[in-house]
């Protein structure tokens, strides 16, 4: 799977003011190793849904949107199937933790952890997740 991207909105609404403010796109990064990995534009993720993205490394990760706006990533392979499915998983909750349920035998892996709810000696990888709003200068702009 390759990373997803979307294009970038452009502001229509022209402004007076000069100075800094968001462009309006985020991007969902990863830490991988000592740095940090673009991944996708926020608008690419879905809440409730999960989104692949192909790593550097060859690896997966699995990105997901909880429904209050919290991005999570994980590892995307399922250790009971060697199946890379977790990002069809259906995400829950337990307990108040944020879990997704692989799509195939249904096992459950917290979010934040990685650890299986349901075999204490299974956990796949974490990632920590930031996003990251595009500064951009704001200066005249003419309606055409």
């Amino acid at each position: 799977m390759s990373h997803v991207s979307t294009s970038p909105t452009t502001p229509t609404t022209p402004t007076t003011r000069v100075g800094t403010a968001p462009t309006g796109t985020a991007t969902i990064e990863l830490l991988t190793g000592d740095d940090w990995l673009a991944v996708c534009e926020l608008a690419a993720l879905t809440p409730g849904r999960g989104v692949a993205a192909l790593l550097p490394d060859g690896t997966q990760a699995a990105l997901f949107l909880d429904r209050a706006g919290r991005p999570y990533a994980i590892g995307n392979r399922d250790p009971f199937t060697g199946a890379q499915v977790l990002a069809r998983g259906l995400l829950g909750s337990a307990d108040g933790r944020p879990f997704v349920a692989s799509p195939l035998l249904k096992q459950r892996f917290d979010l934040e952890s990685g650890r299986c709810l349901d075999d204490d000696e299974v956990a796949v990888a974490t990632y920590e997740v930031r996003e990251v709003r595009e500064v951009g200068e704001v200066g005249e702009v003419r309606a055409a």
